[in-house]
């Protein structure tokens, strides 16, 4: 076989067509013998995608090398050792969970820019009144592309990307519980991103990214189908990562790592894996029983059949809104991280900051119903949801004062990573404040549905999750490819991106109040000046990914040679070098003493001169107490 056949990703997509096809040819001749030829276009039905899918994705992770590094064993034979080095270990099956990091981090940046340039076109439709470039259908489908794929990036990129990185550095162990388990969470992500690309070629779906029935359990677009097998797909990968973190930090950390050592960041992965564990299994069963309805003729959420659509949305935000929670508490737990090591203080409120994220768990599986305010839902049920998501604000009140406290008369080194570190306070503050209006009933009722609703969405998630984002790509950046980025680069992303996210959403706000709607290709006339000035804002933001993307491949390829620890951290990931060796560590580290020893001289998180918290390089002395 050539060269080119035998590379992972080109055998895993050989492998996985011929799944698909003998999937939709199996379905083909069983819907023949039973209905004969005239039963239909058999090879175009939602029954051919659903089987054939499955088949596909199992053709897909045997090419990609789940048989050949792990499958054999199942069977008494022997696997292969995994001897990809250099670039190429990058592009097949790993178990090391540095390579999966950053395969993460790499696969879900490159969707979140196709997402941006997506959203793009979306503004330049929304720029005045009237059907300039899309009309009502490919509208809905551009949205809802936009919708589910940074949802998907929010989810994923900081638990899967920094947090199979950085995780198991920071708690000492060699990797993750789960290597090849590890390995194959990643490569089932591939195959839902080349479904939801192909939906959009077929047409794509018309239910945003929620999917609510009756439109999408109707036998509308096959796009619909590619896009529930996707989404089941997904949290599936979310299923598997979060065991695998779980059991990692229950039994992997290193001696003397007790939970009032874990570093923050850790934390809030661990926290985030509770919920997705818990929770993502009722958005996957609510898309299988769409599936059922269109495929099976079954009635879940059918009326007529006596189903209720107001069931799926319980099921739907039973898990979507918790799965707030799984995308920001890892951006709460890295943005503590960096303020107390670029602050030189110890992590203010160490104890209540954890019992916070612990908080959010608990609470986050009973305040779902507040968005079904305008569903129908009985009144006496109002009250009780409108508290519990007031009373969620607490716990997440007790990490931002842990931020405010953190950086309070602390030495602060105002360098990238701070500036969007800071820049997620101020835009989660924004979202926290606005999101009071949306817990309570009556506001809710008349800001429902509308543009206000979009700012809020935007400023907790992309204000809150993407800035995090941002600020670990370059925290970590020198760690994870042993390069330094351009700090005048990163200084224009960061103030074009702030200043450009504010001039979009903020006037989102007015508009909303003022009564126009989200999710409508077309609105009246009396809102063109607010939309023509938020879409140039809009292509002022996406321009600030220019910067950002020449920065970082720049800097990988050619950047100054970073060294072990450039901010003089104290936590375990910086004790080692950059990148760190394929081990992580030459002997289990012992660790004595808490993650954030600043400003305590003869406090050690390690022993020795590496456990010390001295200044950062080029930055102001240590201590700050």
């Amino acid at each position: 076989m050539p060269a080119i056949a035998r590379a992972p990703i080109v055998q895993g997509l050989i492998f996985g067509i011929v799944g698909f096809l003998i999937g939709i040819a199996g379905t083909g001749l069983v819907r023949v013998a039973f209905l004969g030829r005239d039963g239909g276009d058999w090879w175009s039905t939602d029954l051919s995608w659903t089987i054939g899918y499955p088949v596909a994705l199992v053709g897909w992770l045997i090419g990609v090398g789940g048989w050949r590094y792990w499958g054999r064993e199942w069977f008494g034979g022997e696997v292969d050792q995994y001897e990809m080095k250099g670039w190429q270990r990058y592009f097949g099956f790993s178990p090391d969970h540095k390579v999966i990091g950053i395969q993460y981090v790499v696969t879900f940046t490159l969707l979140f820019l196709l997402s941006g340039l997506t959203v793009m076109l979306v503004r330049y439709e929304l720029a005045q009144s009237g059907l300039q470039l899309f009309n009502n259908d490919t509208y809905n489908a551009a949205m809802s592309f936009h919708g589910i794929t940074m949802v998907a990036v929010a989810v994923a990129i900081l638990a899967g990307g920094f947090g199979n990185y950085v995780l198991p550095l920071q708690i000492g162990a060699q990797d993750m519980a789960f290597p090849r388990l590890n390995a194959l969470t990643f490569w089932l992500v591939p195959p839902v991103a080349i479904l939801l690309v192909t939906a959009v070629l077929m047409g794509g779906w018309e239910t945003g990214w929620s999917a609510y029935p009756p439109l999408a359990n109707l036998q509308t677009k096959p796009g619909q189908v590619l896009f529930n097998l996707a989404v089941i797909t997904f949290g599936l990968v979310s299923i598997l990562g979060a065991i695998n973190f779980l059991v990692t930090v229950i039994y992997e950390r290193a001696p003397g790592m007790t939970w009032g050592r874990l570093p923050i960041f850790t934390w809030g992965i661990f926290a985030a894996s509770l919920i997705a564990f818990f929770f993502t299994q009722a958005f996957a069963a609510g898309l299988a029983m769409i599936l059922f309805d269109r495929v099976l003729g079954t009635s879940f959420f059918n009326a007529s059949g006596g189903g209720s659509a107001i069931l799926y949305q319980h099921v739907f935000w039973f898990y979507s809104h918790p799965a707030v929670y799984v995308m920001v508490l890892p951006a709460f737990g890295l943005i503590l991280e960096i303020l107390s090591h670029l602050s030189r203080k110890p992590l203010f409120a160490y104890r209540w900051a954890v019992g916070g994220m612990i908080g959010i768990v608990a609470l986050s599986g009973v305040v779902w119903a507040h968005h079904m305010f305008t569903s129908g839902m009985q009144d006496y049920l109002h009250a009780p949801f409108l508290v519990l998501t007031e009373l969620i604000s607490i716990p997440t009140g007790l990490i931002f004062l842990a931020a405010i406290g953190t950086i309070w008369a602390g030495r602060l080194w105002v360098n990238v990573p701070m500036l969007f570190a800071l820049g997620f306070l101020f835009n989660f503050l924004m979202g926290g404040i606005t999101g009071i209006y949306l817990a309570d009933v009556p506001t809710d009722l008349f800001l429902h549905d509308t543009y206000f609703v979009v700012a809020h969405f935007h400023y907790t998630i992309m204000g809150g999750e993407i800035f995090a984002l941002m600020a670990a790509t370059y925290f970590w950046f020198p760690k994870m490819t042993g390069r330094m980025y351009s700090e005048r680069l990163g200084q224009l992303h960061f103030w074009m991106m702030f200043i450009g996210f504010q001039l979009v959403f903020l006037p989102m706000f007015d508009v909303g109040i003022k009564g126009m709607n989200r999710r409508v290709a077309d609105f009246p006339s009396a809102y063109d000046d607010f939309n023509l000035f938020i879409t140039l804002s809009a292509f002022f933001l996406g321009a600030s990914f220019i910067p950002f993307t020449w920065n970082l491949v720049v800097s990988w390829i050619r950047g100054p040679k970073a060294e072990a620890n450039p901010y003089r951290a104290s936590t375990l990931e910086w004790q080692v070098s950059s990148p760190p060796p394929e081990h992580n560590f030459p002997e289990i580290p012992e660790v004595v003493g808490p993650p954030y020893p600043y400003g305590q001289p003869d406090v050690r998180h390690v022993p020795g001169p590496a456990g010390a918290a001295g200044a950062p390089a080029g930055g102001g002395g240590g201590g700050g107490g």
